[in-house]
């Protein structure tokens, strides 16, 4: 600062000589070449090499870890309603009933087959009947078995996992037509997101890998998960893979359909870091540069390659090396090649 103070001085000094007279205008206008002159002042920095996490932000839409509908195999009555949308539901528990007719008609006709197999039983092992009529008793009784289980099944409505209630497309009393289904129980603890990650970024992912989650539902929030799955192939329209993000979720408070934005943690780089009041901006280009301050104190315009951008400083991947000291203020007067005087 004091040497563009001694500058304004000398410059006001050489003007008020050129207006004193024609005798003084020769070196007044050498005076104020000299001034025009004057060495640029500039802040420098020295950068240096560190660890800069790789992070990347994609969007995805909260789903729930599993989803099912429920519905029997067969058209028929709907008994009974035991949930309604919205509540939660535990693994087991029995959601509706359907008519129980055809199921009771099927256990009595199961306990008659059971009662004869007894009887034919004790005839073959006096032998009174062959193996084969046996047999084929045993294998009606079995069949007969099997199809009462699939009533039960079909008739008492279980859900199948825990989970919440979040549709209900019949009531008590109607006629169940198959076209949708009773209910549908979604799992949200956890829950899980499908994000499409650039195929140049395909070796980076791995499964396990941490990620941090945020809502615009939840402002001020972050959740944390993990990489589950990652799909193995490569869609050829979007050029990305899917990668499917679990997330906890222990106090429900993330809901399948919510936006959401996951960021991805793909390790760390060892690379320069600069601040971003350095980088300037070639007019009518996307490329950036910066000046690099030489040992005989000199700068020369250096291209460089930028990669992330952490609050007020760059990650370089190109152009320049550990230990460069570059100028951070003063840009606007130099040139390539120009020298400057460093503002302590």
């Amino acid at each position: 600062m004091k040497t563009i103070f001694r500058s304004t001085v000398a410059l006001m000094a050489a003007i008020m000589a050129v207006s004193c007279g024609n005798g003084a205008s020769k070196g007044a206008q050498q005076a104020v070449v000299a001034v025009a002159e004057e060495i640029p002042v500039v802040s420098v920095e020295q950068v240096s090499v560190r660890a800069v996490p790789q992070l990347a932000t994609y969007t995805s839409t909260v789903q729930a870890y599993v989803k099912n509908n429920i519905a029997p195999q067969m058209a028929g009555r709907i008994n009974k309603i035991n949930v309604e949308i919205g509540d939660f539901v535990t693994k087991g528990q029995v959601l509706a009933e359907m008519d129980k007719a055809q199921l009771l008609q099927a256990q009595l006709q199961l306990q008659n087959q059971e009662v004869e197999l007894q009887r034919l039983k004790t005839l073959y092992e006096a032998g009174g009947i062959s193996k084969s009529d046996y047999d084929a008793v045993e294998l009606g009784y079995n069949v007969a078995k099997t199809q009462v289980e699939n009533l039960e099944e079909n008739t008492v409505l279980r859900s199948p996992v825990n989970g919440v209630v979040t549709a209900r497309n019949y009531d008590a009393g109607d006629m169940y037509s198959m076209s949708a289904p009773i209910y549908t129980v979604e799992q949200i603890k956890p829950v899980k997101l499908l994000v499409a990650i650039s195929e140049s970024d395909y070796t980076k992912v791995k499964k396990g890998d941490p990620v941090e989650i945020t809502a615009d539902a939840l402002p001020g929030t972050t959740f944390y998960g993990k990489v589950e799955k990652i799909y193995p192939t490569v869609d050829p329209t979007t050029r990305t893979f899917t990668v499917e993000v679990v997330v906890s979720n222990n106090y429900n408070t993330l809901r399948p359909g919510m936006f959401a934005r996951v960021t991805v943690n793909f390790g760390s780089n060892n690379s320069v870091v600069i601040p971003d009041v350095s980088v300037v901006k070639q007019q009518g280009s996307g490329e950036r540069f910066v000046y690099v301050l030489n040992e005989d104190g000199t700068v020369n315009y250096q291209k460089v390659v930028l990669g992330r951008r952490m609050g007020t400083e760059y990650e370089v991947l190109e152009g320049l090396s550990d230990g460069a000291k570059i100028v951070t203020g003063g840009q606007i007067r130099l040139k390539d090649g120009v020298k400057v005087t460093v503002n302590e």
